[in-house]
């Protein structure tokens, strides 16, 4: 099938000025651009009539590897094709749904809670396993990274402390095997179990792995505030900072990819660690570090309801929990966080708590807590104890729109999403118009030029992470297109629970999405596994 698309204001990815002109494909493969191309090559002629056309965009902080896996895949990745996506980098956040063994003894923490094998046709440790499941059964491309936080939890369960020599073997035998069989890189979540127990010298032999294959390591940092529970010292150098400083340390000396995940500042009190975060990522690239970091277009984010609970809290027994002193204890901190943090009850939303709590959501805990006629920290608890410590929560402020405006001019800076659909509960409204907001942003003067905020979501993101004939549209590429509307986009109010500004997607030469229809029947095979650095299957 030869696809002639006429008349477009192509964008090509390379961030060079946009031009007029024509895109014939054919079946999966860009044949041809210029400047009018005769109709009667094509089959099929789709006259753009100066619509603009792009690569098909790329997110480069997902988590849909858990979910390309589910039985039914196309819900969860429906609102992500409606914003122009048609590849993910998955994996993030030390969080992969691969590099396990399937008969491991502590298989059961792999997700840190999160994430789960629920609804699926198959686990797969293997990722030459998964990418043969997930190969055309799935709506979207994909890459994974190896997510250290699963291959820790395989090699050890939930220990904190330093691996035995065995344990550490096998991890990073889990990691390198993924590298060999084509993951885009090494994801790290040192706030998650059981990444948050690694220290640095753990961490160094990772990055030597990504080092060794010339692949990206990237990293969910031990702490996005200024005040956090990864750090004892409540007063000093912000903890955001510190936890850069880690990574300076881990990095230092190296030609290591390294790629700072969400460059958030949680509390309104972070905000002022963004200028000498920046000076840090700036200077490890004059040192010959390839540091970049990721943002998205939201001021809040999806966490779970205990990230502001400390650990030794969590680890008592019910009975321990309720005496007088332990109370006390957490009510101090909590506060003295709180005040130092700029950031208090009122900016949790509830987004899903359990079965028969549904009233509940929508709601902040502050909200909450005046309906049950008890304190803030009462209602918190309570809320914890209801989910089993396992309840998904809304936050914020985690930036600013001037962060934001500032961050999407920055030429180290890709966007993403770090969204995924939820069964149950609100939900993160990133799923909705992420994407759309950065091109409204460059129409209306906050964001780049429009051909940089292109590039930024297609051939920025394809090079960084190794993604082979994507991200631009080029002659013999994959034919994955995004058609957009300028005129729709700058006009648009965002934050409406739908997309705007989308016109066409294209995934592989098919037309998935045409206004607002979608091709259901055709996006159950139009995804395709993405190998890095090893030959893809024919």
């Amino acid at each position: 099938m030869r696809i002639l698309l006429k008349n477009a204001r192509i964008y090509d990815g390379t961030g060079a000025k946009a031009f007029m002109g024509d895109v014939l494909t054919e079946d999966e493969r860009i044949v041809r651009i210029e400047t009018d191309i005769s109709e009667d090559e094509a089959d099929q002629v789709c006259d753009l009539k100066g619509l603009s056309l792009a690569p098909g965009f790329i997110d480069a902080h997902s988590h849909n590897d858990w979910f390309a896996i589910r039985k039914e895949p196309l819900k969860f990745f429906d609102p992500f094709i409606r914003q122009g996506i048609t590849t993910f980098v998955t994996g993030n956040c030390g969080l992969s749904a691969v590099g396990f063994e399937e008969d491991g003894e502590h298989n059961d923490v792999i997700g840190a809670g999160l994430f789960g094998f629920r609804e699926t046709h198959g686990t797969y440790g293997q990722l030459s396993d998964y990418f043969a499941a997930i190969d055309r059964n799935m709506p979207c491309n994909m890459a994974v990274l190896a997510g250290h936080c699963t291959s820790r939890a395989a090699a050890s369960g939930s220990v904190n402390r330093p691996l035995t020599p065995e344990e550490e073997g096998k991890m990073l035998e889990l990691l390198e095997t993924a590298l060999k069989q084509g993951a885009a890189g090494i994801s790290l979540g040192l706030m998650y179990d059981p990444g948050l127990f690694a220290q640095v010298d753990e961490l160094k032999k990772v990055a030597a792995l990504c080092e060794k294959y010339d692949r990206p390591l990237t990293v969910h940092p031990r702490a996005n505030s200024a005040v956090s529970m990864s750090y004892p010292q409540l007063l000093g150098r912000s903890h955001l900072l510190r936890a850069v400083d880690e990574l300076k340390e881990i990095a230092a000396g190296t030609r290591l990819k390294l790629h700072y995940s969400h460059a958030i500042f949680v509390g309104r009190r972070s905000f002022k660690d963004k200028d000498e975060f920046l000076q840090i990522i700036h200077a490890l690239r004059d040192a010959g570090v390839d540091v970049m970091f990721d943002i998205y277009n939201e001021l809040l984010g999806v966490s779970v309801i205990t990230v502001i609970l400390p650990a030794w809290y969590q680890a008592m027994s019910r009975e321990e929990r309720k005496k007088p002193l332990n109370r006390l204890k957490l009510s101090v901190l909590v506060y003295a966080t709180s005040l130092l943090l700029g950031f208090g009850f009122k900016d949790i939303q509830v987004a899903y708590i359990g079965k028969g709590y549904e009233k509940y959501e929508g709601k902040n805990v502050n909200e909450i807590a005046k309906e049950e006629k008890m304190s803030d920290l009462d209602a918190y608890l309570m809320l914890c104890e209801k989910s089993n410590f396992k309840g998904r929560v809304n936050m914020g402020p985690y930036t600013t729109p001037e962060i934001i405006s500032d961050f999407e001019k920055n030429p180290l800076c890709l966007y993403m999403t770090d969204a995924w659909v939820e069964d149950f509960g609100v939900q993160n409204p990133a799923i909705y118009d992420c994407f759309p907001k950065f091109l409204r942003d460059s129409l209306r003067g906050t964001g780049d030029t429009m051909e940089n905020t292109v590039r930024r979501m297609t051939g920025a993101t394809a090079d960084r992470f190794g993604l082979k004939n994507r991200g631009y549209i080029k002659a013999g590429y994959a034919a994955d297109l995004t058609v957009f509307n300028e005129a729709v986009l700058r006009e648009a109010e965002p934050d409406k629970q739908r997309s705007f500004g989308i016109e066409k997607v294209f995934i592989n030469g098919k037309l998935v999405l045409d206004g607002e229809n979608m091709d259901d029947e055709a996006l159950k095979t139009t995804g395709q596994a993405i190998k890095v650095g090893v030959e893809a299957a024919k």
